[in-house]
């Protein structure tokens, strides 16, 4: 059994133990390397310049932002959800964003995909969030079918904005001394 907190077990997933458990100070290499592995995926390599440093102090530093929750079959990792709190207006409620899931190819079909989302939903709902929320890409049809076969809604209406770079730092310049 999965528990909120991450840890449990499942035994008797399609032949194997299924376990999901949080992220610990020693972690920060496997993460990275889920998510190189989720970027050669996304064909996205390129912009992941994140270093093992950089991973283990935004997950265990004094500000710790993210949280990553590791998924074990038979005791080896096979997969990751790395997410963190976010705020709805309209429910005046936080959530979960879910920045990152990915599974490793080998365990994908095993319930490893659902079990992370499953012990997100477990969190929202224990700490009586208002929504778990994610992106997709748009070229990625397996994905976009398995998490409308889990209940989640497209959000075609909605155009994601990104600021970063050169174009960031000239807003910044703009902005009113802060009191």
């Amino acid at each position: 059994m999965t528990h909120a907190d991450g840890s449990g077990t499942r035994g008797g997933t399609r032949g194997g133990t299924l376990r999901i458990r949080d992220a610990v100070p020693g972690d920060a290499a496997l993460v990275l390397s889920f998510i190189e592995a989720l970027a050669d995926y996304e064909q996205l390599r390129h912009a992941c310049v994140a270093t093992v440093d950089d991973i283990d102090r935004s997950l265990f530093g004094p500000d710790p932002v993210p949280r990553v929750l590791i998924a074990e079959w038979n005791g080896e990792p096979v997969g990751f959800a790395l997410w963190f709190r976010n705020f709805s207006t309209f429910l005046a409620r936080p959530g979960i964003w879910l920045e990152d899931l990915f599974v490793r190819p080998e365990a994908r079909g095993r319930g490893v995909g659902k079990a992370l989302l499953a012990t997100l939903a477990r969190i929202a709902v224990e700490r009586g969030y208002g929504r778990v929320e994610w992106w997709v890409l748009d070229w990625n049809a397996p994905s976009l079918a398995f998490y409308q076969s889990l209940g989640a809604a497209a959000m075609d209406e909605w155009t994601v904005f990104r600021l970063t770079g050169d174009a960031m730092a000239r807003l910044g310049e703009t902005a009113p001394t802060r009191s």
